[in-house]
């Protein structure tokens, strides 16, 4: 059982940042693909960013690209997310996700998802 708990959701203005952090075990963050979906009231869940177990290597939403990184401390067992230059579209109910395969975090169809920590971006 993978456990995700995430934190540093708040309320921002337009421009400003956050990071996201989610804390787990070394074990996921060393062997699952970890990443962030979020979603909007009224919206579907959509994929934010991930990053690959073995090599680190990180992706994102081209929504986000240039304003999110996604990134990882092992030894702290927890997955990051930096968010800046933020945007009212960013608001929403960020949530942690660990996958056995990056195409089951892709699609939606992670294995383990955290609770949630919401963000709100006012303009």
């Amino acid at each position: 059982q993978v456990q995700l708990v995430e934190s540093g959701g708040d309320s921002v203005q337009a421009g400003g940042s956050l990071r996201l952090s989610c804390a787990t075990s070394e074990y996921a963050i060393t062997n699952y693909f970890m990443g962030w979906y979020r979603q909007a009231p009224g919206k579907e869940r959509d994929y934010v960013a991930h990053i690959t177990p073995q090599n680190g290597y990180t992706f994102q939403h081209n929504d986000v690209k240039g304003r999110f990184t996604i990134s990882r401390d092992i030894a702290k067992a927890t997955l990051y997310l930096q968010m800046d230059r933020l945007k009212p579209e960013d608001s929403g109910m960020y949530y942690c996700v660990a996958a056995q395969s990056e195409y089951k975090l892709r699609f939606e169809n992670a294995e383990y998802w955290g609770q949630g920590t919401q963000v709100n971006v006012s303009a």
